[in-house]
C-alpha cells in the first residue's frame, strides 16, 4: 500500500521550518511530497535545500485548498492520499493504525486521526478533533468540539467509529475513490469542501472512519485567522453550497430557507456585537450564494437517494438554549 502524505504549501516557510520535521521523522511508511500553490516567499527553495528528499509540486497558481490539491494529485502516484495542513506536527507511529484500519475493509474510503490542540496539546483542536458530524440545518459539529466548546482529552475518544465527516486538517482517503467521487469541489475554493467531499463518499456507498490511536497536533488558523471576515465569508457562503447541493429529498427548499433566517440571526448577533466586517461578511456570503444558486441545484442531479444525514436534529438549539457543551451530552 503506497501512502503519499501531500501538503499544500502557500507562503509558508515558517510553517514549514517548524512542523516538516515532524513529519519526515514520523512518516517512514509513506513519500512526502510538498505540493506549492504559486508561492512568492522563499519556502520552496527552502524545503528543496533542506528537504532534498521531499518531492515538491509547483501549482501554476493559487486555487485554495480544492483546486491545490486537484492540481497536485493528479501527478502523484499512490494508493492512500494523506492530505496535510502544513501547521501540523505528527507523532510517532502516526500512520500505522491508519494504514491497518485501510486493510481490513475495501468500504473504507477516508480515514481521520485524533486531532489534538498544537497550543493546548490536552485538548481537542477545533478543525475535526475526534471526527465530524452535521445537524439537519447543515452545521458541523464534532466529538470533542462543539461551536467553541473545545474538551480536554482523557482518551474518551481514542475509539474507532463511522464519522460524516474527515478534517481536512489531516484526511486520508483512497486514491481510486478521490477520483470516482468526483475530487474535490473547486467552486468552495476553501472551508467546508471536505465535508462535501465526504458527503459525496457516502453517497456512493463507502465509510468514512474515525481512528483514535493515531495522534496529530494541529495548530489552527495559520492561514485564515478564526476572526478574520474572509474566514467567516467563506463558511456561510460555503455551508449553504453544502446543503443545495447535498441534502436528499424534495424539501431541501424549507431547509434552505431555515437557514437563511438562522444566518440572519448570527449577523445580527455580530452587528450587536460590534463585528460589523463579520456582518458584512455574511451579507457577501449570501450575495455570493444567491450568484451560485443555479450552478449548485444542477450539482443536485447527480445526487443519489441517501437516507438520513444528521445525526442530531439542531446543534444549535442544543448548544445554545439547553446549554448542552458536549458530545455526550447531545
Amino acid at each position: 500500500m503506497k501512502i503519499a502524505v501531500v501538503i499544500l504549501n502557500w507562503n509558508g516557510k515558517l510553517l514549514l521550518e517548524q512542523f516538516l520535521p515532524s513529519v519526515i521523522k514520523y512518516s517512514n511508511e509513506a513519500i512526502i511530497y510538498v505540493a506549492d500553490n504559486a508561492s512568492t516567499d522563499d519556502s520552496i527553495n527552502y524545503v528543496s535545500s533542506i528537504f532534498p528528499e521531499v518531492r515538491i509540486i509547483k501549482n501554476k497558481s493559487n486555487g485554495g485548498y480544492a483546486k491545490g490539491y486537484n492540481d497536485a494529485l493528479a501527478s502523484i502516484d499512490a494508493d492512500i492520499y494523506c492530505l496535510l495542513n502544513s501547521d501540523v506536527e505528527v507523532t510517532e507511529g502516526w500512520l500505522v493504525p491508519v494504514i491497518k484500519t485501510f486493510q481490513e475493509a475495501d468500504i473504507i474510503a477516508a480515514i481521520q486521526p485524533k486531532i489534538l490542540d498544537y497550543k493546548k496539546k490536552t485538548h481537542f483542536e477545533y478543525a475535526g478533533a475526534a471526527g465530524g458530524f452535521i445537524d439537519k440545518f447543515g452545521y458541523p459539529y464534532c466529538r470533542g468540539r462543539i461551536f467553541d466548546t473545545l474538551e480536554e482529552d482523557v482518551e474518551q475518544y481514542n475509539d474507532r467509529i463511522p464519522i460524516f465527516w474527515a478534517s481536512g486538517a489531516c484526511l486520508f482517503i483512497r486514491k481510486k475513490i478521490f477520483e470516482e467521487v468526483g475530487k474535490l469541489d473547486e467552486d468552495f475554493f476553501a472551508h467546508q469542501e471536505e465535508i462535501d467531499l465526504c458527503w459525496r463518499i457516502q453517497n456512493y456507498g463507502y465509510k468514512i472512519m474515525y481512528v483514535g490511536t493515531s495522534t496529530v497536533y494541529h495548530l489552527g488558523g495559520a492561514t485564515l485567522d478564526t476572526m478574520n471576515p474572509k474566514k467567516t465569508f467563506l463558511n456561510f457562503r460555503n455551508n449553504l453550497f453544502l446543503l443545495v447541493k447535498n441534502v436528499p429529498g424534495n424539501n431541501f427548499w424549507i431547509l434552505i430557507l431555515s437557514r437563511l433566517v438562522l444566518d440572519g440571526l448570527a449577523g445580527l448577533k455580530f452587528l450587536v456585537s460590534g463585528k460589523f466586517s463579520h456582518f458584512i461578511a455574511i451579507l457577501k456570503a449570501h450575495f455570493g450564494f444567491y450568484l451560485n444558486f443555479n450552478r449548485f441545484v444542477k450539482k443536485r442531479k447527480k445526487l443519489s437517494k441517501q437516507g438520513k444525514y444528521y445525526s442530531v436534529f439542531s446543534v444549535v438549539w442544543q448548544y445554545f438554549i439547553l446549554k448542552r457543551r458536549y458530545f455526550n451530552q447531545l
